[in-house]
Parts: C-alpha cells; sequence; structure tokens
C-alpha cells in the first residue's frame, strides 16, 4: 500500500488576518515614538537634532503624549494594514513558486512586493492625516483626528486623501520584498529550530534583519511620500514635490544625498526590532490558532 502523502498546513485566511491585525497593534504601541522623531526629521530641510535629543526634547518641551500624537490613524489602520500584508504575502505566494511548488528567493521577493503594493492602497489616507498631525507646524491647525480629516477634504478635495499614492506604492513595495526576501534567506541559514524559546529567537534574528534591509530599501521614497503627503496644495501653484524619481533627484540636488536617508536612525530603530516583533507575533498567534483549532 503507497504511503500516504503528508498535506502541507496551510494557514486559513481568517488565521493570517487575525494574527496579522495583532502583530501590527503590538508593534505600533511599543515603536510609535520614533515614527514621530522621524516623520520631523524627514519634513524638516534643516539639520534635526538626533534621535535620542528628538525624544527628550519633544517630551521635555510639548509634553510625553505629544509622541503619542497622531496614533490614532495608525492604530485604526494597523490591525488592518498588517493583516493585509501578511495575508496578502501568503496569497501571492502559490503565484511565486517553482515547478516543483517550493518557493525560491525571488519568489518570496517576488510574493513580497505584490504583497506591498496591495497594502498600499489601503494605508494611503491614514499616512496622510498622521504626517499632518505629526508636523510640529500644525500643532495648533488640528484638534483632532476627525477635524484634521474633515479640513483636508474640505480644504483639498476628496482625493487629496489619495495624495502620495504613488511613493506609497514604492515605498511598500521595496519594504515588502526586502522583508519577506530576507526571511526567507536568513531562515534558510539558521538552524532547525528544536524548542519553542529557539522559535521565537530565530524568527525575532530573522524579522529584524529583515526589518533593517527593507527600512535600507524604502528610506528614500518615503522622504518623498512624507514631504508630498505634508505640502499643501495651492491653486495655479506648482507643487514641490510630486512624483518619486524626481523628488528625489530634487531633494539630492538642494539638500546632499544624505538627505534621501532623513529620519533614517529612529526609522530602523522602529522597523528592525519592529519587523522582529511583526514575525513573532505573527508566528506565534497562527501557532496558537492552530493549536486552539485542532483541538
Amino acid at each position: 500500500m503507497a504511503e500516504k502523502k503528508e498535506v502541507p498546513y496551510v494557514i486559513p485566511f481568517s488565521h493570517r488576518f487575525l494574527a496579522g491585525g495583532i502583530a501590527g497593534v503590538c508593534e505600533i504601541l511599543v515603536m510609535y515614538p520614533t515614527d514621530v522623531v522621524k516623520t520631523r526629521a524627514q519634513i524638516a530641510t534643516t539639520k534635526q537634532p538626533n534621535m535620542f535629543a528628538s525624544l527628550y526634547n519633544i517630551a521635555k518641551t510639548e509634553g510625553v503624549g505629544r509622541l503619542y500624537r497622531g496614533i490614532i490613524p495608525p492604530i485604526l489602520v494597523e490591525a488592518p494594514k498588517r493583516a493585509i500584508k501578511f495575508t496578502a504575502n501568503e496569497s501571492y505566494k502559490p503565484f511565486f513558486t517553482s515547478s516543483n511548488g517550493k518557493l525560491t528567493q525571488a519568489g518570496s521577493i517576488g510574493a513580497g512586493v505584490a504583497a506591498g503594493c496591495t497594502e498600499a492602497f489601503v494605508v494611503v489616507p491614514f499616512e496622510l492625516v498622521k504626517i499632518r498631525l505629526q508636523d510640529p507646524a500644525n500643532a495648533g491647525k488640528y484638534t483632532s483626528t476627525l477635524d484634521c480629516l474633515q479640513k483636508i477634504v474640505r480644504g483639498e478635495g476628496p482625493l487629496a486623501l489619495m495624495k502620495g499614492l504613488e511613493s506609497t506604492l514604492w515605498r511598500h513595495a521595496l519594504w515588502n520584498g526586502g522583508y519577506f526576501g530576507c526571511i526567507h534567506y536568513v531562515k534558510n541559514l539558521l538552524p532547525k529550530a528544536t524548542t519553542p524559546s529557539e522559535t521565537t529567537l530565530y524568527n525575532f534574528i530573522a524579522g529584524g534583519i529583515a526589518g533593517t534591509l527593507g527600512t535600507i530599501l524604502n528610506t528614500p521614497p518615503d522622504v518623498v511620500k512624507s514631504r508630498i503627503q505634508n505640502q499643501v496644495v495651492v491653486a495655479g501653484v506648482k507643487p514641490k514635490y510630486n512624483w518619486t524619481i524626481p523628488s528625489m533627484i530634487e531633494i539630492a540636488r538642494t539638500e546632499g544625498m544624505g538627505a534621501l536617508y532623513k529620519g533614517f536612525t529612529p526609522k530602523v530603530l522602529r522597523l528592525g526590532p519592529g519587523g522582529g516583533i511583526l514575525l513573532v507575533v505573527f508566528e506565534y498567534v497562527t501557532t496558537f490558532l492552530r493549536n486552539y483549532s485542532q483541538k
């Protein structure tokens, strides 16, 4: 009698979505203050203090609560955003598998890029509101997240909520391609985990390295995205920043190449460990749900 072939376990859609959402909320709650510093550095055209000095100055002069200003939009979007990130990545994997049914290095990058493009369409309006709220120049302009949203729609039109879509596509395609591609590569280098604690450690290492690589790749379009979304369009006046590549060239020409990596330190300190947190929580929750559903 022929031996029965073991069918690989496929994570159900609902499990992927829930695990991705929980992972995203955990990451944003822990790492959000570094995002505030990152955004302020990116929209500034002058030299800014280092990350730790910025965190201290904000907390001292504006209050600790300012470090969490603008967190409502990311909290609202983080669950569906990260859920879409992981769900889309898993869903796209079959389209990038080789003829023998295995996911190659190139396939893992391709699935990540496709997932990033999918994710980008969801996050643009939330990112726009978050950027406006994080800019210290807008401190007295908006009283709340809802007030910011209403003023953008009234003053700039509903389509303004999709401002920065092209640069957001670049940002998420590069980060997700680098992130999931690197996880695939690093996990193949690491020894097979034999205990739950080793599994957690290896996931954090793979996710942390992958998050760092994704940040290195996507910071230049992220700088452009922040500036596009923070500028208010005036009728009859050509915006300074529009498309990603021309804007990157303009920033490098007028401010130097280093300006394309403004805010890199707080960003990598968020998304390096943040990438590890995401993978650890996602894997933990999917394992928990799998065990629970099989009881």
